[in-house]
Parts: structure tokens; C-alpha cells; sequence
């Protein structure tokens, strides 16, 4: 639910570019621009990461449970906002409210499998494939349902889904803390790399978390002096690299050839498109692209979900992160060939842009103390999706004011430097 509302947003925007010519701030009026809606959905996205870090100090004291319930019910109502929105600054107000509630789930749902599920790289595989369903799904619904409807119904339609898994999730019974009770039953340390006190306790959750503002300081402080803070780049890079890649790419592959829309009529037969209204609605290409990228990424993260339990998590950031620099350097003269070489490296980047997420999902949990999981997440979805959010403002402006060749060579260089910091992590 959380990727399906948040990959849905770039194939709006499309729309939103033609829709509102100016945004209205009552003491001036700015024109509508890549640039401007690049920080509309900044800003959106940004409270997504922001809203991560209490998060996670949350859920090391009350459990995932009420928070991932709280974050079902409000992805839901923000996009009812979304559906009755007059405006630009309208549409900021739903985005921000859909960050503040989506901001809450990557630590409560993360910190919940890396205590709770004892094969816990093939537990990140799962639950990034359960992502890209939505990654993918959720633009797809979104494109077919726009051949037929308005932007703001369909805004409508996609909150219903929000809200059936929030009763869902209201509902639904588990154990929190399996695996770390299982290992201290088994003799064993309750985590790779965690506290006497946890073990102590057997991984209760009323035993841990942050309880006062030293604290917090206190558990930040440690954190932060170990290898943790390589890691925590190494997400910030990532959040970059894929916001700033996914933003705009629609906008992108509009002007590349072959990607021309063209009426539905052209797919059907005479009787099917007379039966839903002559079949003049046009077809969009680069959605589907779009869309088929994303759903390529199920492969991604299961193949670096099932790897991370097998090889050092630190080689395959490095091989990971590299891949996707080489791939950002080589995507717009292979786009220039043609649709079909362009088709096979959409799927290539499908792969390694999602194939990167458990093996950083995992890292974190090498590098960080069980008690201090919730927080740590909590740091690590602040730079993936808070400080990674600048991704599309980057990608906003240098679309504005130079060319995609300029976009692709940015991202070529954040992948780099995440590559590199992984070798470094793994010569340590």
C-alpha cells in the first residue's frame, strides 16, 4: 500500500504540469514548471523520510502495530484530500499529509521483521516483493484507470484499498519479537551485535526504545560512532538515486521516439472501442514502461534478499550500486537505438534499482544493536526517503535548466559514491 500511493504520485504529475498553469500563494503567483512541481512532491516525499525518525523512536515503545494501522488509515484519507483539491497548494496539503502517515511504516514494518522473522534476509526478499507489487501495480491501476476517468476521481478510487487494509490490519495477530526470543530460548544472542540488556529481557519491547531526550542523544551518539554512519549514506544515496530517477521519468521518455501516445481504438477491435466510448482516450506508452520498470523490481528484491543471506552484505552494495551507475551513464544513447534495446534496459535497472534495498535493509541490521533497531530504521528511512526526497528537486531543476544527458550523469555520480562507500565498508 505505502509504494503503490507513492509511485502513483510521478504519473500524476504528468498531469498536474498541464493542469495548473500557475500556483496561487495569495501575495504572488508562480508559474508551474518541472522545477516547481519538483519541490511540490519534495515536499511530500520529504516528510515520507522526515516523519521516519520519530517513528522509529516510536516504535522501539508501543510496537508496529498501531503505527502501521495509523499509516493504512491516513495514506487513505490523504488521498480523499487529494480527490477534492482546488489547486496547487492543495495538492501540497494532501502529499504532506500522505508523507506524514506513509512516514511511519519502514521502521514499524522493517524493525517488526528484523525482530520477528529469524531468516531475515528472505523475510526482506518477501516484503520488498509485496512492495514492487504495489510499485508496479499501483501506476498501472493508476494509467488504465485515467483512460477512463478524472485525475481526482481516480484519486478517490485509490484510497478505497488504503482503507480495507487498515480494518485488515487491525485485525491481524502476530508476534513482534519472535526472533529475538527464539535465539535468547536457544542460548544465543538475541541479534548479531546487540546489547547484555536485551538479551536479558528476551527482546521485550516494554525493555527497550528511547525514554528521554538524553537518551535519544545518547543512542544517536552510538550509532553515529560506529560503522553505522557509512551505512546510513549509503541509503541516503539511494534515496537520491531513485527519487531522483523515478520523479520525472515519464516526463523523460515522452520526447524519446516510440513513445508517441496514440487513441485506444488502435489496440481494439471497432466493437470493443465503440463499446466504451469510441476509444479515442490515448494511450501513454511511457506510463506502462514505467510501470512494467517497476514490477521488474519483484525480480531486484528477491534475488538481493535471497544473496544477502549467503554473501557479505557489503559486496553487494558495491556490485549493486555500481551497476546502477554504469546503467544511468548508458540509458539515454541506448534509448537513441531504439524502443526495444531501451525495454531490456528498463528491465536491467527495474532489477538493481530495487535488487540494492534488501542488501542495505540487511547492513543496518549488521551494523546495529536489536534495542536500537526501531531507531536506526528510523535514521535510515530519514535518508532514503527524507534527505533522498531532495532526488527530485535535484531532478526537477536540472531538467528545467539543462537536459536529461545532465540528470543521468548526476545519478551515475550518486551511485558511485555508494558503491565506494560499500568498498570501504567491506576493507573494514
Amino acid at each position: 500500500m505505502v509504494h503503490t500511493y507513492e509511485l502513483s504520485i510521478p504519473i500524476f504529475v504528468s498531469i498536474w504540469l498541464v493542469e495548473f498553469s500557475a500556483v496561487d500563494l495569495g501575495f504572488t503567483r508562480v508559474g508551474v514548471t518541472t522545477a516547481t512541481l519538483g519541490v511540490v512532491v519534495t515536499a511530500g516525499y520529504g516528510l515520507f523520510g522526515a516523519g521516519a525518525l520519530p517513528s522509529g523512536v516510536l516504535v522501539d515503545r508501543v510496537g508496529s502495530r498501531r503505527l502501521i494501522r495509523a499509516c493504512l488509515f491516513g495514506m487513505g484519507a490523504s488521498f480523499l484530500l487529494l480527490a477534492v483539491a482546488p489547486g496547487l497548494v492543495a495538492v501540497t496539503v494532501a502529499l504532506l499529509v500522505w508523507g506524514l502517515a506513509a512516514s511511519v511504516y519502514h521502521p514499524a514494518g522493517l524493525a517488526l521483521l528484523s525482530k520477528g522473522v529469524e531468516e531475515r534476509g528472505t523475510g526482506f526478499a518477501y516484503h520488498g516483493i509485496a512492495g514492487n507489487v504495489g510499485q508496479g501495480g499501483g501506476p498501472l491501476a493508476t494509467t488504465l484507470l485515467l483512460l477512463f476517468f478524472d485525475w481526482t476521481l481516480v484519486a478517490a478510487l485509490l484510497a478505497v484499498p488504503a482503507l480495507v487494509a487498515g480494518l485488515y490490519a487491525s485485525r491481524a495477530e502476530f508476534d513482534e519479537t519472535a526472533a529475538v526470543a527464539a535465539s535468547a530460548d536457544a542460548g544465543g544472542p538475541p541479534d548479531a551485535d546487540s546489547s547484555d540488556d536485551a538479551a536479558a529481557d528476551g527482546g521485550s519491547k516494554a525493555a527497550t526504545g528511547v525514554d528521554s531526550l538524553a537518551e535519544f542523544r545518547s543512542e544517536s551518539l552510538r550509532l553515529f560512532t560506529g560503522g553505522f554512519v557509512l551505512v546510513f549514506v549509503v541509503a541516503l544515496c539511494s534515496g537520491l538515486y531513485y527519487r531522483g530517477f523515478l520523479t520525472f521519468l515519464p516526463g523523460v521518455l515522452e520526447s524519446v521516439p516510440g513513445f508517441e501516445p496514440f487513441p485506444l481504438s488502435a489496440i481494439l477491435p471497432a466493437d470493443v472501442a465503440r463499446a466504451i466510448g469510441g476509444g479515442s482516450q490515448l494511450v501513454r506508452p511511457e506510463r506502462y514502461f514505467y510501470a512494467g520498470l517497476l514490477v521488474v523490481g519483484v525480480f531486484g528484491q528477491y534475488a538481493g534478499g535471497k544473496l544477502s543471506d549467503r554473501i557479505e552484505v557489503e559486496k553487494g552494495i558495491v556490485v549493486g550500486f555500481g551497476s546502477l551507475a554504469l546503467l544511468a551513464v548508458v540509458f539515454l544513447p541506448v534509448a537513441a537505438v531504439g524502443i526495444l534495446p531501451l525495454v531490456v534496459l528498463g528491465a536491467v535497472i527495474g532489477f538493481f534499482l530495487f535488487f540494492v534495498q534488501p542488501f542495505y535493509q540487511a547492513t543496518v541490521a549488521e551494523y546495529t544493536p536489536a534495542n536500537a533497531r526501531g531507531l536506526s530504521y528510523g535514521y535510515t528511512y530519514l535518508g532514503v526517503f527524507g534527505v533522498g526526497a531532495l532526488g527530485g528537486t535535484v531532478a526537477g531543476v536540472v531538467l528545467t535548466y539543462a537536459a536529461p544527458a545532465e540528470l543521468f550523469v548526476v545519478l551515475a555520480g550518486i551511485a558511485v559514491v555508494a558503491s565506494g562507500l560499500g568498498l570501504t565498508l567491506l576493507r573494514r
